[in-house]
């Protein structure tokens, strides 16, 4: 299989026209470029592994917890590809929430920072050992601290979103959440605060619809159709787009992003996905029988001739070796110690520094 880079999205978003109509000559399944379907299909490929490996060190007792995205593949690598990355208002913001792993894999997260971040090690980078797994936090790239209260995210989006509509420049922010947290009345700000007329905000707001709230059906508790209707009452654009197939992922989330890039206006969008291993750890991390995004886009691929059999699974062991050979590492390396409780807490970043503000 030929070299794919996987972390050519720094600083610079993808044209729509040389992306979204480039036609294959090879294939009529699909309708993006042979190498970017190579590169989506590499990038979920080692999201999934990773999860995988982040649920064996939970069942083996080397972490408290396990919450993540296994099944919201093809979603979140297409966003995060998307994402135009680096620090400032100038480029995207991101404010996440516990099933991000696959978008920050598609930033160029090593596997190894997220071993260590599940394992609570002080070497993790994005809290110092000290959060739940997922719970990711990138300054550099403008990804905003992931938290646990759910949809929190929502009001917090609204004000990086005003920084960019000052600045002027075509960056945006983009907030994700799930189903259930649509209750919250975050969310709802959020809806209120983007469309204000004469003064909407450039934010790609997504809903990653998996049908449950940890064990409620999303069936006994809505009314709407599709969440992303609510959108249409404050005279935003919505969207309503299939999670599991990664070709219609990217393309509908680049005609958002054209969208709010180019008129400064907000996005709802609602992607619908599975959730293959459960909650959380909490109700057990077992597999469940949903539709997986990674198994059809892969039996897809091989009807193209696009990839065989044999060079999956090759893949497949190399990045297990690659993540086994990070918890191998990351067992060996330091707890936090009592003198960085204040690490990661406040600007400045470094031990004591809460004690100047």
């Amino acid at each position: 299989m030929a070299n794919i880079s996987l972390n050519d999205n720094d600083s610079k978003t993808a044209s729509s026209q040389e992306i979204v109509r480039t036609k294959n000559t090879k294939s009529e399944l699909f309708q993006l470029p042979k190498k970017l379907l190579l590169k989506i299909h590499n990038l979920m490929l080692k999201s999934r592994v990773l999860e995988e490996r982040l649920i064996k060190i939970y069942k083996t007792g080397e972490a408290y917890f396990w919450i993540g995205g296994p099944g919201e593949e093809a979603f979140g690598v297409a966003l995060g590809l998307l994402t135009k990355k680096g620090q400032g208002p100038e480029y995207d913001w991101l404010h996440l929430h516990y099933r991000c792993t696959p978008t920050l894999t598609a930033l160029g997260m090593p596997m190894i920072d997220s071993i260590r971040l599940i394992m609570n090690k002080a070497t993790d980078p994005s809290t110092g050992g000290r959060n739940f797994s997922n719970h990711y936090c990138y300054p550099q790239w403008n990804v905003a601290p992931v938290s646990s209260p759910i949809e929190v995210q929502y009001s917090q989006a609204m004000g990086t979103a005003w920084v960019q509509k000052r600045t002027q420049s075509e960056s945006i922010t983009i907030v994700t959440g799930g189903d259930a947290g649509t209750a919250e009345g975050d969310f709802a700000s959020c809806l209120v605060w983007a469309s204000r007329k004469e003064n909407e905000l450039p934010i790609l707001i997504t809903v990653q619809n998996n049908m449950w709230g940890i064990s409620t059906s999303y069936e006994s508790q809505h009314g709407e159709e599709f969440i992303a209707h609510r959108g249409k009452a404050f005279g935003i654009k919505t969207m309503v787009i299939n999670g599991n197939d990664p070709e219609e992922c990217f393309i509908k989330l680049q005609e958002a992003f054209d969208y709010i890039r180019s008129e400064r206006k907000p996005v709802l969008l609602e992607a619908m996905v599975s959730r293959l291993y459960g909650h959380s750890s909490a109700s057990g991390a077992n597999r469940v029988d949903e539709e997986d995004c990674l198994d059809v886009f892969e039996k897809k691929l091989i009807q193209a001739g696009y990839l065989t059999q044999d060079e999956i699974k090759k893949m497949r062991v190399d990045y297990e070796q690659e993540a086994k050979s990070a918890q191998e590492q990351v067992r060996q390396e330091p707890a936090p110690t009592a003198e960085s409780i204040w690490d990661h807490f406040y600007v400045g970043g470094e031990t004591g520094n809460w004690r100047d503000f």
